[in-house]
């Protein structure tokens, strides 16, 4: 079945997120300069904005995720010490084990709770180790996600992170906190970026994801770590030059694509309310928490591989995030009328009386 490119459906991750008209004419008439001197007005312009907005001093521009966390890793933590991340963390999980590699820094991985969160208990034996004995790696930063993405996208509770933070203040150590989707989360909560980002030493921040810029991502923290951070960036080879025609995007992504993530959660909700009623699919959480929708397939007739690749040539794509659970993610891209046609989608493949029956 040929489905012509205009009319898939996306919905793997809102990593698929395009520029907006408003991002690409910003682009073109941003000022420039050299980024790595410092010299990028628009660069400048796209940090000061984004450390306003999360409520900290100062604020680094860098090319992905991944490598803003990285570098925070890198920051709080001297060689042959550890992390303390959470097990279904995407930095534990699917950032290449870049502390270990380019830091010299040991991952120790905990379990998560159902709602995303570390158990404090864990958290406080992990941090509380003889520093005297020279056989153990000393703790050094406690990383936190919110929204947790494999946990189905649970914003962390503002309670919970004061406890944590207070955890970390008691054992010395640094809190980082993952905010990949920090506005998401902010949204379910009723609170502001700034209000969720108060308690971590440093946050990270994505814009290219349902924030739609085409590149980048934010970390945020106080002068002297974002100044430590900006070295490591350039180690990293994150240092860009006229980097101004990325920031453009991110200035459009922060000023006019956060309100509008309120229609992403609501088309969320409105294919969740759709899975429910189809017979053979799970909902995973009967609604969710943010723009996240997870379910399995309870069906004999096809594996979870199989159904994937079922519904895909009909225009729908979904992707499997752990053994056997599927993830659909709405973002900019998508819309009431495309969210329709996927549940169609997903009726027409569990009423196949077999599999690959079309």
């Amino acid at each position: 079945m040929n489905v012509p490119p205009d009319d898939i459906i996306e919905l793997r991750s809102d990593t698929f997120t395009v520029p907006t008209p408003r991002m690409l004419e910003a682009s073109l008439r941003a000022p420039l300069g050299d980024d790595v001197y410092g010299e990028d007005p628009t660069v400048r312009e796209l940090e000061r904005l984004a450390a306003d907005l999360l409520g900290k001093e100062a604020a680094c521009l860098t090319p992905s995720g991944t490598m803003a966390n990285l570098i925070a890793l890198m920051a709080h933590c001297p060689r042959g010490s550890k992390a303390i991340v959470g097990r279904e963390s995407d930095i534990y999980v699917y950032e290449a084990g870049g502390a270990s590699v380019c830091g010299g820094i040991t991952y120790e991985p905990l379990p998560h709770q159902p709602d995303g969160s570390l158990d404090p208990a864990a958290v406080a034996e992990a941090c509380s180790v003889d520093q005297d004995d020279p056989q153990f790696a000393l703790p050094a930063v406690i990383c936190l996600e919110t929204p947790q993405n494999r946990r189905g996208g649970i914003p962390l509770t503002l309670d919970y992170l004061d406890e944590m933070a207070g955890l970390a203040r008691d054992h010395e150590v640094t809190l980082h906190l993952d905010g990949a989707r920090i506005f998401n989360a902010a949204l379910v909560l009723g609170v502001s970026a700034a209000d969720i980002a108060q308690f971590g030493d440093t946050v990270q921040v994505c814009l290219s994801k349902g924030l739609s810029a085409p590149i980048g991502s934010i970390l945020a923290g106080d002068e002297a770590t974002v100044a430590t951070a900006r070295r490591i960036r350039k180690m990293l080879g994150g240092g860009m030059r006229q980097a101004g025609i990325v920031a453009a995007c991110g200035i459009v992504a922060l000023t006019e694509m956060v309100d509008r993530l309120a229609d992403d959660h609501a088309n969320a909700a409105r294919l969740s309310a759709g899975i429910a009623a189809i017979p053979g699919l799970r909902l995973e959480r009967p609604e969710p928490a943010t723009n996240m929708v997870f379910f399995t397939v309870e069906d004999g007739r096809r594996t979870t591989r199989a159904f994937i690749e079922d519904v895909a040539r009909r225009g729908l794509r979904v992707e499997e995030l752990g053994p056997g659970r599927i993830r659909a993610v709405t973002h900019a891209g998508v819309d009431e009328t495309h969210i329709d046609r996927a549940l169609e989608i997903l009726t027409e493949v569990m009423a196949q009386p077999r599999l690959g029956q079309r």
